[in-house]
């Protein structure tokens, strides 16, 4: 059965504009991939492990070369959990708000935890960086209390264009963003904004 690997980074659950257009994608995909199974992955009640010297270490080994044994093999099986978490997956949906024009410290938490030497990249011989994680597609499904579409205000998006480097870095490049904008600026325009992009979610399962 394939998987599709749900990485939510908002703590607000129900209250969660984002969540509310993530809720409709995940309906649509499901009605029209009920092979698929549909894992979550809440990062505001999961417990990350911590990058201690130990496992930094351990990271500095795997980019020299060396296989993990020992007290680093130890340290690091809580990310070997994540990260083979992460890999079993097909396909991916994140769900995260814009926080002070980037992503939430819990999702960087993630990303630092995963993204990881001889796992989801690795250097070639010349020194070209390899990315692992292929064949998979991703949908980040994101909300933002202003609005950052303009020339002048994408310059303070720094959230889509790490999650798009990040991700292209270890393989993933089909990315497809739906963005709820703006939140924070209306009650009546906070309504148009979530019903487009709701639109978009399920035009998106659709053809996802």
């Amino acid at each position: 059965m394939k998987k599709i690997l749900h990485i939510v980074a908002t703590p607000r659950a129900a209250g969660s504009r984002t969540l509310q257009v993530s809720a409709a994608f995940l309906a649509e995909f499901t009605k029209r991939h009920p092979g698929w199974d549909v894992e979550e992955l809440d990062l505001s009640k999961e417990k990350l492990p911590g990058l201690t010297v130990k496992r930094v270490d351990g990271k500095y080994a795997l980019l020299g070369g060396k296989e993990l044994s020992g007290e680093f093999k130890a340290a690091w099986e809580e990310i070997i959990q994540h990260i083979n978490k992460f890999l079993s997956a097909d396909a991916y949906l994140i769900s995260t708000p814009m926080w002070n024009f980037s992503i939430p410290y819990m999702l960087k938490q993630y990303l630092d935890v995963i993204v990881q030497p001889k796992y989801l990249f690795q250097y070639t011989k010349t020194g070209a960086v390899e990315g692992l994680v292929i064949n998979r597609k991703m949908v980040v499904i994101t909300s933002r209390g202003g609005d950052y579409s303009s020339p002048e205000a994408r310059k303070l998006d720094h959230q889509e264009p790490y999650l798009r480097t990040i991700f292209g870095f270890v393989g993933i490049k089909d990315i497809q963003f739906i963005i709820a904008q703006p939140m924070d600026m209306g009650e009546q325009l906070q309504k148009e904004k979530i019903l487009e992009a709701l639109v978009k979610a399920k035009e998106l399962a659709k053809q996802f």
